[in-house]
């Protein structure tokens, strides 16, 4: 007999095991950019700031 069916589940859950062991692996890695975009966000509000220019919640006030 090639192989029963007990066995081809096993194999099945131990590569379904490692393949998420691989993705948390990958998950964990920094990626690059990562400081740049943290620094692109307002710092009052937690915004995306798009340009060089002042945030939106900055405008506000300044009217």
């Amino acid at each position: 007999m090639p192989g029963s069916a007990s066995d081809l589940l096993v194999k099945v859950v131990i590569f379904f095991l490692l393949a998420m062991g691989v993705l948390a692996m990958f998950g964990r890695l920094r990626f690059p950019g990562q400081k740049r975009l943290s620094e692109a966000k307002c710092r009052k509000c937690g915004r995306y700031r798009i340009g060089k220019g002042p945030c939106s919640c900055e405008k506000d006030k300044l009217k």
